[in-house]
């Protein structure tokens, strides 16, 4: 490890609807850190375009960036207002806390776009 990763901030990822939690640098991607440590949040495009990944920042608000264009298309503002992101658009630079909706997934927990038996 080079002197500069070792002095790169790290950060407390929580993903509670899997459990699973992790560090990750200061101002990673949540979508991508979900997908790097198999945090488990749903997704199809990975681009702002779907909404599949829509979360709740559960703890750590604060610490997520400023929402983009991309997210007002999918979340209201009731929503962000209520701690909705699009995982894929959030960065953090602190420790937070994320829940979803838990949704039918494929490999890497891509969203499979398959209807569930309940839908």
């Amino acid at each position: 490890m080079s002197a500069e990763e070792a002095e790169e901030p790290r950060i407390t990822v929580s993903f509670a609807t899997s459990g699973v939690t992790c560090t990750a640098p200061a101002g990673s991607s949540l979508l991508r850190t979900s997908i790097r440590e198999k945090g488990g949040i749903p997704w199809k495009c990975g681009g702002g375009i779907c909404g599949t990944c829509r979360c709740h920042i559960d703890a750590g608000l604060e610490h997520t960036d400023k929402v983009k264009p991309k997210e007002r298309k999918h979340l209201t503002e009731e929503d962000l207002a209520g701690g909705f992101r699009m995982a894929c658009q959030t960065f953090v630079s602190g420790d937070v806390t994320v829940s979803w909706t838990p949704r039918a997934t494929g490999p890497e927990g891509k969203a499979d776009g398959k209807a569930s038996a309940t839908s």
